[in-house]
């Protein structure tokens, strides 16, 4: 096997506020809009197999242009969903989340810990990558979901200070092989 998945952050997102578009109907800024469409050319160069996302509006808005490019539908996919952190919005997040990067096996009530996060997104990579042997995947998805799917894969490395620092869009490419597994991107 010798699949490749490419993993796309987002582009930027209006920021989550109380009162606000919920975490699944926050959409791209206009800036954002511009930076996807700026992806276009350096996506569709890895000629995808498939280009899947998550289910969340800002991802979706993300990987559009280069299915569109690409004349390739975008397969969702809930599994593929930014990390259920159980907080709401909230100034002090980074807080929150150095908590939990501390601690990956700490649940907040009606969360997911980072540890099952770094499970479902290496599980679900894993599929499509089976699903598509001698493929590239393209995935629209978000930071946390990128940072521990690459913890999962092996870098150790990765760190909430890494995940914090995450550009917005961000390109990561996963070699997946029956040697193992190498990862490239912004900040490895």
């Amino acid at each position: 096997m010798r699949a490749e998945v490419i993993l796309v952050r987002h582009a930027q997102p209006l920021i989550p506020s109380p009162g606000g578009p919920d975490d699944y109907h926050r959409p791209l800024t206009d800036t954002g809009i511009v930076q996807a469409e700026r992806l276009v050319d350096d996506l569709a160069h890895f000629r995808p197999s498939l280009i899947a996302s998550s289910p969340y509006l800002r991802a979706m808005q993300t990987i559009e242009p280069t299915a569109r490019a690409s004349g390739m539908p975008v397969q969702t996919d809930h599994a593929l969903r930014e990390w259920d952190s159980g907080l709401g919005p909230t100034p002090d997040y980074a807080r929150h989340y150095a908590e939990s990067w501390a601690d990956p096996h700490s649940t907040r009530p009606g969360g997911e810990s980072l540890q099952q996060l770094t499970e479902r997104a290496t599980a679900i990579l894993e599929s499509l990558a089976r699903q598509h042997p001698d493929g590239t995947v393209v995935v629209g998805s978000h930071g946390t979901f990128i940072s521990r799917a690459l913890v999962g894969f092996g870098l150790t490395t990765i760190d909430w200070p890494f995940s914090h620092a995450m550009p917005m869009p961000a390109i990561y490419r996963i070699h997946v092989t029956d040697r193992g597994v190498r990862a490239t991107g912004p900040g490895l």
